[in-house]
This record gives C-alpha cells, sequence and structure tokens, in this order.
C-alpha cells in the first residue's frame, strides 16, 4: 500500500502534497481546534492522543493535521486508506498492533483516510482493538460522521469539525507557497497581482488543494520547455487573466448524496420561513445549478406551504401544487422560473404555524394520552340495533359541541396566531 506520508516522492510531487507543514507553526487556519489553548492541540503536543475523527470539507487540512501528529507521536504511526484497502487488510494490521504491544509495549495510532467508505459492519473490526486500547483510531471523513460512522464506534472518538479555510488563509496559503524555495516556487522570479491570488482563493472556495492546484498550472504554463530555457528565462508574470484560465469556471461542490444536499435544502426552507428573498434564491439556484432535482425541491417547498404559511395564505399551496405540474410539464431548465417564482411568493407570503402547531398538539395526544372511545353522538348510526344503542343520538351538524374524547376537552389544539 502506498503510504500517505511518503516524504520520497521528489519535486514531481504535486505542490499541494509539497507544502504539507511539518509544524503547526505552518498550519494555517482550524485555530477553533488548533489554537494553542485547544485541547487537541495540547493532546498531540504532549502525545496523549486519543480516538477521534476529523470531519470536514476536501481541503480543509484532514491529511495534513494527521501527517502533524504522525510527526509528534512516539506510537507506531500506520496510515490507511479505506478507498484501497479491505477487511483483510484491517484485520493485517490490527494482527500486527496487537504484537507490537505485546513484545514492544508500542501502541499504533492507525489513521484512516476516506473511512466513510468502510461500511458499518467493516468498521467494527476496529471497535475491540480501540476499546482495549490496542490502537488509537483516528478517522477523516468529508461525510457527516453521525450518518457514516457507527454509533459505538463514534461513541469512542471525539469529532473535531474542520471548516473551510477563508479566502484570507487560502490567500496566505498561496503567498507562502511562491516565497517557499525548499518546497514552493520561492527558485523562481514570480510576480503575481494581488487580484489574480484574490481570484483563486475566491473560486477554490475554501479547498487548499484547488488553490494550490490552480497556482501550480498557473506558474507552469508561463514556464517555458526545457531546463535549459528555465534557466535562463527571467520574471514569471501571473495576472488576472492567467488565474481565470488556470482556475476556469467555479465548480459547484455539491453531492447529492452527502451533507450538502441536506444542508442546502434546509437553509431554503429557513431562508423562505425568515421571508429572506435574496437568501432564499441563492440557496435555490445553488441547487439548481449544481443539478438538483427539482421535484425534491419542490416537495420541501410544498411542505413550507403548510407549515410556515398555512392558513395565513391558502394560495401559497395551491401555487406549490401548480409549480410541481409545471415541472412535469415543461422540464428542466424552462420551470426555473417557475421556481424562482413560487420560492419568492413563498418568501413574501404571510407566515403562520398555526396548522403545524395544532397539529403537533393533537399527535402528543394520540401518542401519549389515554384514547378514551369516540363519543356515541358522532359515530355512525347504520342499522337499527346501533340507534337503539345511541349510536349519533342528539348528533348536531352545525353545533358547538366538543366531539373530542372526553379527557381531552380541555386541550385546545387551533388558535389562530393571525388574529
Amino acid at each position: 500500500m502506498t503510504d500517505l506520508f511518503d516524504r520520497n516522492l521528489g519535486t514531481d510531487a504535486p505542490l499541494a502534497d509539497r507544502m504539507r507543514p511539518n509544524d503547526f507553526s505552518g498550519f494555517i487556519g482550524q485555530e477553533h481546534i488548533l489554537a494553542p489553548d485547544k485541547i487537541l492541540r495540547k493532546a498531540i503536543e504532549a502525545d496523549k492522543l486519543f480516538s477521534m475523527i476529523l470531519w470536514g470539507p476536501p481541503g480543509s487540512g484532514k491529511t495534513t493535521l494527521s501527517r502533524l501528529i504522525a510527526n509528534k507521536t512516539k506510537s507506531y504511526f500506520q496510515p490507511f486508506s479505506a478507498v484501497t484497502a479491505g477487511i483483510s487488510d484491517v484485520r493485517k494490521f490490527l494482527d500486527t498492533a496487537v504484537e507490537r504491544k505485546k513484545f514492544h509495549q508500542q501502541k499504533t495510532i492507525l489513521f484512516v483516510d476516506e473511512i466513510h467508505h468502510f461500511n458499518k459492519t467493516q468498521q467494527d473490526a476496529f471497535l475491540p482493538a480501540v476499546e482495549n486500547g490496542t490502537i488509537i483510531l483516528i478517522g477523516a471523513t468529508t461525510e457527516n460522521p453521525s450518518f457514516e460512522v457507527n454509533a459505538p464506534l463514534l461513541s469512542r472518538a471525539r469529532v473535531f469539525h474542520l471548516r473551510e479555510l477563508s479566502e484570507n488563509d487560502i490567500e496566505k496559503l498561496l503567498k507562502l507557497a511562491i516565497k517557499d524555495k525548499n518546497r514552493g516556487f520561492g527558485k523562481l522570479k514570480i510576480k503575481i497581482d494581488d487580484a489574480a491570488i484574490k481570484h483563486i482563493a475566491k473560486l477554490c472556495e475554501g479547498d487548499a488543494r484547488d488553490a494550490y492546484n490552480a497556482l501550480e498550472l498557473a506558474v507552469s504554463t508561463c514556464l517555458p520547455v526545457g531546463e535549459a530555457s528555465r534557466k535562463k528565462f527571467g520574471t514569471i508574470t501571473i495576472d488576472l487573466k492567467i488565474a481565470e484560465e488556470a482556475i476556469q469556471k467555479k465548480f459547484i461542490r455539491y453531492d447529492k448524496e452527502a451533507d450538502g444536499h441536506f444542508d442546502a435544502i434546509s437553509a431554503l426552507h429557513k431562508s423562505v420561513r425568515a421571508s429572506d428573498v435574496d437568501a432564499s434564491l441563492h440557496y435555490l439556484a445553488r441547487m439548481l445549478e449544481a443539478g438538483e432535482d427539482p421535484l425534491y425541491i419542490v416537495r420541501r417547498l410544498v411542505r413550507a406551504a403548510s407549515e410556515d404559511i398555512g392558513l395565513a395564505d391558502p394560495l401559497a399551496l395551491v401555487l406549490a401544487i401548480s409549480t410541481q405540474q409545471v415541472i412535469h410539464f415543461i422540464g428542466m431548465p424552462e420551470a426555473n422560473d417557475t421556481l424562482a417564482q413560487l420560492v419568492i411568493y413563498l418568501s413574501k407570503a404571510p407566515k403562520s404555524r398555526a396548522v403545524d402547531d395544532a397539529y403537533a398538539k393533537a399527535r402528543d395526544d394520540v401518542q401519549n394520552q389515554r384514547l378514551d372511545p369516540i363519543p356515541l353522538d358522532i359515530r355512525n348510526a347504520s342499522t337499527k340495533l346501533m340507534k337503539e344503542f345511541g349510536f349519533g343520538k342528539d348528533y348536531e351538524p352545525y353545533g358547538k359541541k366538543d366531539h373530542r374524547p372526553r379527557n381531552l376537552h380541555k386541550q385546545h389544539y387551533w388558535i389562530d396566531d393571525k388574529k
């Protein structure tokens, strides 16, 4: 298996790999978990590690942080890729870890990259070794560990959430790569416009790897072919145009099977609920332009029409169902405007939670209260015998009599919050 932290990659290694820092002094970003006073930083520097899951988007520093841990620990550090290895490899590594602890009194830190690629049954193989202290497990994942890591393993590990790097962080990384003579482009004479750096930092959306790749492409396309020609070459100038060509059109990072899918629909619903038209349109466009299923979107908007607007504007539900029909009738992308029309309407509509609140109270009674028999006066008297027993007796079709079971008469479900 290829060592994820192979130091002998040479100058042909991608810039993103060459620029990984060897110490915290060169680690940029993630201060919320790696500032000097934070527990994770203290544990790493003191070599008092515990099992953990590093959860974060691509290019946020999960592998880089793992490399720092490898440099700091006295335990045996074993990198392991869930993409290329199987359960037999796991068992082999665990057997070796047992022998290492038994004969050399040395613990093993097992770093599992892309741990979400193991199913939950495969992850169970780690559990006994984690429980008895044979290994310290460090898993890295871009997916929500609540869904992708099995509960027993998750309960024995600390989860650290790495965030997207800020544009300022990315700019620092790019400038460092240009100046660094050993790992970056410091041996070349490079003049890069601030606008070019800012453009790359903006479009990479917090992904350091994307930013490094764009910079590397920009530099390589400006270099002449041949080593002799390069030695005679003067200053490399990278302006905004070159930067735009290097990173090209922004890639909308959106996985319909992952967290971004659910985060975006949640953001859309909450923006509609808050009557924020601009934010609602932003999240709608974000999903549609990334290829989201429009029917998935409109299903949530139908829900919002009842849950958040309800009888404050009954036309909202009618428009939502009409939008669903338009999507079926004319398809995409022609239905984009219809979806946008619905989103704007729902955002601007008056809001009322009365329907949702009323049903929630009724549901709570049904689930948690004793269910008395249905009153006789509202039961169907379909036979003479049933009438003799009082079924349907004294029924008042338009009266003010409470028809609920007797034990629930004190509870009022419906409270019109728009009166």
